[in-house]
């Protein structure tokens, strides 16, 4: 086995830092994609996974992202719960790729809520 150099050392490390804090770091925002039975037959799993890679491509170990329990509003499902350090949430209804997408973009990273897909719960299906 090759020996390691200080700079393997250095990306260990980071790599293992950055791994840390997306478990227990101090994040600017938490993104909770609810998965619980309704919303994984809607395609939670594709938007947890839309929200990894965003996160991944913009490089920001500030966000958190979480798998949630179902919140009981099953013809909204998939719903993202998206949380600022301030307090500050929006809870998103009937989310895809596509509208994942555009959350992450333009809300977690540019601060605009969307407002055309915040949960209105007990409308009609």
């Amino acid at each position: 086995m090759p020996k390691l150099t200080i700079e393997d050392l250095k990306k260990i490390k980071e790599k293992a830092s950055h791994s840390v804090t997306l478990r227990t770091g101090d994040a600017s925002v938490t993104v909770t994609v609810h998965m619980g039975e309704c919303g994984i037959a809607a395609g939670a799993r594709e938007v947890m996974k839309t929200v990894l890679e965003a996160k991944t491509a913009a490089d920001r170990a500030d966000i958190k992202v979480l798998a949630g329990p179902c919140i009981e509003n099953c013809s909204q499902a998939p719903i993202v719960t998206v949380e600022f350090k301030d307090g500050t949430t929006t809870v998103y209804e009937r989310m895809d790729v596509p509208r994942m997408e555009q959350v992450f973009s333009r809300h977690i990273l540019g601060g605009e809520v969307q407002t055309d897909f915040i949960l209105k719960a007990g409308q009609e299906a």
